[in-house]
């Protein structure tokens, strides 16, 4: 399995960078100025569990490995990107490449940060943005509805019939300003709209960035992006990506003690990357013992075999059974031992759908 990917995309100068530098712990440019990111700049993220580090009290390995994502700063998007403006193609085949959106939208006025339109209006940012997208997707589809139309009406082909029926459902919505991610297909449906790789189509979170003073508050820019997000399910991240910033730099006992000033529970970049983790559908597994325990991301709904795949082709390939125990119960029991000796470890086949919290040990001949 790839490691899932998320653009972090938004207008210039609205703190992509500074949050991606946070996010990732990189040291990219962070200028206050539009286009300071040209190329985008790709990070690894470690999801933080804190199941691991009770695993790795329990069993003392050589070795602790977290899971992780990607993360991409995109360059910021400027009315006409669909068109060209501002390397607006170039930026936009970026995002196709990747599983989710992150719109980071300035929320908070500061006169010393240059804004391109002057000044903060989130909804407007947003839609500039959600405009360009649909504009490149509608561009991808009505290019090939002109393609095999006419193939459609001579042909009677059932499979060009299906895809051009399907495209026409999305021409009608997109030239209504509604994302494709809104619309309802059948699994048939859904692998022809996989193949175009479209934008609006892609789940979508919004990351609201506050200032310093609005941390544990709602303002009226945050108020207004949750009642737009609700729209498409989505769900709005508030943080101030300059304090976050300046969090990922400490230790984690410092971390701790400085949120504890500010007054709230997780940092926000916890919160943002266990959000898109859930957004992207992914779970967890563990193997454990004491030369590694390691945490792996599955997809919700993949069986056992697959997920032994994610560790090693042959694990899959001579898959026989997985040795399961969830990790409420190891916790709950305190050992391997008490687990088995109270019939909580369990022999799973090939018809196993994979938990959150599973530990398992797999069996396997090639």
């Amino acid at each position: 399995m790839k490691i899932p990917t998320v653009a972090l995309v938004g207008k210039p100068n609205v703190g992509k960078s500074t949050l991606f530098n946070a996010i990732t712990n990189s040291h990219v440019e962070a200028a206050n100025y539009p286009f300071a990111t040209i190329e985008p700049n790709v990070g690894i993220v470690t999801v933080p569990d804190k199941r691991l580090k009770v695993l790795n009290e329990m069993y003392n390995p050589k070795r602790l490995i977290e899971t992780t994502f990607e993360f991409t700063d995109i360059a910021g998007l400027v009315q006409g990107a669909s068109k060209g403006e501002g390397l607006g193609n170039k930026f936009l085949s970026h995002i196709r490449e990747v599983d989710a959106i992150l719109e980071v939208v300035r929320c908070f006025n500061d006169s010393n940060i240059v804004h391109v339109c002057g000044n903060a209006d989130p909804i407007r940012d947003i839609e500039i943005i959600n405009i360009e997208l649909t504009l490149a997707d509608l561009d991808i589809v009505q290019n090939r509805i002109s393609k095999i139309e006419k193939k459609a009406q001579t042909t009677k082909d059932k499979d060009t019939l299906q895809e051009l029926a399907v495209l026409n459902v999305i021409n009608d919505a997109l030239t209504n300003d509604i994302p494709v991610r809104r619309l309802k297909f059948t699994k048939e449906e859904e692998k022809i709209i996989k193949s175009f790789n479209l934008l609006t189509n892609k789940p979508i979170i919004y990351l609201a960035n506050i200032e310093e003073d609005d941390i544990g508050k709602e303002n009226e820019y945050t108020k207004i992006v949750k009642e737009y997000a609700l729209k498409d399910n989505a769900d709005v991240i508030e943080m101030c990506a300059k304090i976050e910033s300046e969090i990922s730099e400490l230790e984690d006992d410092e971390k701790e003690l400085f949120l504890q000033e500010l007054g709230i529970k997780e940092s926000g970049l916890d919160s943002l990357v266990k959000s898109t983790y859930h957004l992207l559908g992914l779970q967890t597994f563990f193997t454990v013992g004491s030369d590694e325990v390691r945490a792996w991301t599955f997809k919700k709904g993949m069986k056992a075999p697959a997920c032994a795949g994610i560790i090693h082709s042959d694990f899959e390939r001579g898959f026989i059974k997985a040795e399961v125990m969830s990790y409420d119960d190891l916790v709950s029991y305190g050992s391997e031992t008490k687990v088995k000796e109270n019939g909580k470890m369990r022999l799973e086949g090939k018809e196993y759908e994979m938990e959150d919290g599973d530990i398992c040990h797999f069996r396997f001949n090639v």
